[in-house]
């Protein structure tokens, strides 16, 4: 999986939209998303600018498995 290496908290929660993902709160500099597609899921996203590398492969592979996709399958969908 290729990840992308300067993608910030708000671009990440703009793109998981694509999964259903909406933001339902935000503490300090942690954004809290939700979905309710394939049950209901809670990811906590940093808002930094850049997210680090090792905290952005855990949300994806978080999303991912909830989703039952494959780390590439679920890149394509939300078009990182």
């Amino acid at each position: 999986m290729r990840i992308p290496r300067a993608l910030s908290g708000h671009d990440l929660a703009k793109a998981l939209r694509a999964l259903g993902y909406e933001r339902v709160r935000q503490d300090g500099s942690h954004l809290r998303l939700t979905t309710q597609r394939g049950g209901q899921h809670y990811v906590t996203v940093p808002n930094h600018n850049p997210i680090k590398v090792g905290t952005l492969t855990a949300i994806l592979k978080a999303v991912a498995a909830h989703h039952k996709l494959t780390d590439e399958e679920l890149l394509a969908q939300v078009g990182l």
